[in-house]
């Protein structure tokens, strides 16, 4: 997953996960990123799913026990969700790609229409849960 996302770090505007996922126009491209990298990894929708809603990842892994609150420690491979505005409602979702001093390092589609990797304070109050595929 990891070395798969990094690859497309500095595509801009995401025009080839949306138009794998089925649209014919820019979308907000964050979790039809994730789910294009768990595709080109040969992951399984039954552990990652193939969603375009970033609710729907969260659903997705609360439904199965695999979800794990802002205080779990993430392990490289593990969906990071977020929410901007800490009002409940989840707006963004990237991948794990390693922790280390305190700090949450991802790999996120559509950061500002660009793939990116970022870091975050690991008490971030930005950082909602985590998705924990059973790889």
């Amino acid at each position: 997953m990891v070395r798969i996302a990094q690859g497309q770090v500095g595509n801009v505007g995401g025009e080839p996960f949306w138009r794998w996922y089925g649209y014919n126009y820019h979308v907000e491209w964050c979790a039809v990123f994730v789910s294009w990298v768990a595709k080109e990894a040969g992951i399984g929708e039954t552990i990652i799913p193939k969603f375009s809603a970033v609710s729907v990842g969260v659903k997705f892994y609360k439904s199965r026990g695999l979800w794990r609150d802002r205080n779990y420690s993430p392990r490289p491979g593990d969906i990071i969700f977020f929410d901007w505005n800490n009002n409940g409602t989840i707006d963004h979702v990237g991948i794990v790609k390693n922790v280390e001093n305190g700090r949450v390092y991802t790999i996120e589609g559509n950061s500002h229409d660009v793939c990116k990797e970022k870091s975050y304070l690991l008490t971030s109050s930005y950082i909602y849960g985590y998705g924990t595929p059973n790889y």
